[in-house]
């Protein structure tokens, strides 16, 4: 069955370019580290470390080390500079991690008293963790590539017994190689089932590379990367300018369809909306019309019953011709001599079903005769045409 076309996504980044040395080439201890030091204390304590051991100074040596932090000791190994050639350092020069072959296997998740044996074509390196994450021994003897199976596996023995006090013994057919990774945090080698994860903060101080040159590269690749992701932001933001002026495009052009299917209604919308101011008109006739006798009726009552006969009307008008709204308005004039009965009848036509609302405001007098202007408000469609 084939690969899952989406294996790609799954898989992290692709493994870096990292170059493994032979472990012939360098020497290595376990150098103690103070508890709860920082990697920045942890790394002058290797240096000083290897000031004292080492037959050179530091400027003549590729050196590195690895260290967790809360591990007790650091593996520190070195070698003299001479021992490379100009072309062999020339390689480095786009390499990610330069490191010896035996470092790859640094981060394995192994149990404490275990060796790992890992056979080159040159030698037999033995890695052995006596407890910890971080090894504690590291030994190399070198193997004539012509040698018989016999006499290497009697070096292979001979190894192991001089470690000593190895519960495990985990053999390494092909030299580790870097694999993808779960993130680009890690850096992860494989042999065969044997994995070695190791981390970012690790890495930094396992490179064997002047530590001068190392920090400036480090310093123009993170350059390097802001301007990736400055370039990749710009040209992610064009691309959504264009794809907004294309929706602008295209907002226009569906707005043009919209405006001419508009434009193409209008002819009968106005139509429509002719046919129902028509029949609203029809109805404020029919149910909304100015109803003048029937509005006096109600407010005298059937043979002026309703009204007090102190009360004397001398005008009725109305304000019908300002609107629908008009057409339920009566206004009275009225004069009597006894005041009093105005509140009365204003009383009266307020308990009228019909009646809406009703307003009194007095007038001027005329002689011994008291004026009032009294405003009445029908309900709209309160009252009905009287028959015939």
């Amino acid at each position: 069955m084939s690969d899952s076309p989406l294996r790609f996504l799954r898989a992290g980044p692709p493994p870096p370019k990292i170059v493994l040395l032979p472990d012939g080439l360098f020497f290595s201890r376990a150098v103690p580290i103070a508890p709860e030091a920082t990697p920045a204390e942890a790394m002058q304590q290797v240096e000083l470390a290897l000031e004292g051991m080492a037959p050179f100074p530091l400027a003549q040596l590729y050196y590195g080390s690895y260290w967790v932090p809360g591990a007790a000791h650091a593996f520190v190994y070195a070698a003299y500079r001479r021992r490379f050639t100009t072309e062999q350092t020339l390689a480095w020069s786009d390499a990610e991690l330069v490191i010896p072959a035996s470092a790859a296997l640094f981060g394995g998740q192994v149990e404490p008293a275990t060796t790992v044996i890992l056979a080159a074509p040159d030698g037999i390196t033995a890695v052995h963790w006596e407890i910890g994450a971080v090894p504690s021994h590291v030994v190399f003897r070198g193997v004539d590539p012509e040698a018989a199976e016999a006499e290497r596996a009697q070096v292979r023995e001979d190894l192991i017994r001089e470690l000593g006090g190895s519960k495990v013994v985990i053999d390494l057919l092909v030299a580790p190689a870097p694999d993808a990774g779960r993130s680009d945090h890690e850096v992860v080698f494989r042999s065969g089932d044997f994995v070695s994860r190791v981390t970012q903060p690790a890495l930094g101080a396992m490179d064997v590379r002047d530590k001068g040159e190392l920090a400036a590269m480090r310093a123009a690749r993170k350059r390097d990367i802001v301007l990736w992701r400055t370039t990749l932001g710009c040209a992610a933001a064009l691309l959504l300018l264009a794809l907004g002026e294309l929706a602008l495009l295209g907002g226009q052009a569906w707005q043009k369809v919209r405006v001419a299917k508009l434009n193409a209604r209008a002819p009968a919308v106005a139509d429509i909306q002719q046919a129902q101011e028509l029949a609203t008109n029809i109805e404020d006739l029919v149910t909304k019309r100015f109803l003048p006798l029937e509005m006096v009726t109600s407010v005298v009552g059937s043979n002026g019953a309703r009204k007090p006969a102190d009360l004397i009307i001398t005008r009725i008008s109305s304000n019908a011709s300002n609107g629908t709204r008009g057409a339920f308005n009566l206004v009275l004039e009225i004069q009597t001599t006894d005041s009093a009965q105005v509140p009365v009848y204003r009383n009266e036509l307020q308990k009228l079903p019909e009646c809406q609302s009703v307003n009194v405001e007095p007038l001027p007098s005329q002689g011994d005769r008291s004026m009032f202007r009294v405003t009445v408000t029908f309900k709209p469609g309160a009252l009905k045409p009287q028959a015939a």
